[in-house]
């Protein structure tokens, strides 16, 4: 009767583990998309101002 019990016990610890590693994970993946979303940002800020500067240049002989 202990081996079924170490063997819930241990498929429980398992199971908690890998909960602990899924919300590490989706924290993880929370932060890298709000990174992503910010250089996103920058770059269609950078893109627009060559955008600006570009125009302002005087056409080509």
């Amino acid at each position: 009767m202990v081996w079924p019990m170490v063997a819930v016990v241990l498929g429980f610890a398992g199971l908690a583990v890998l909960g602990v590693l899924a919300v590490r994970v989706f924290l993880e993946v929370r932060r890298l998309a709000r990174q992503v979303a910010e250089t996103s940002a920058r770059i269609n800020t950078a893109a627009e101002e060559l955008e600006r500067a570009a125009t302002r240049l005087p056409p080509p002989r």
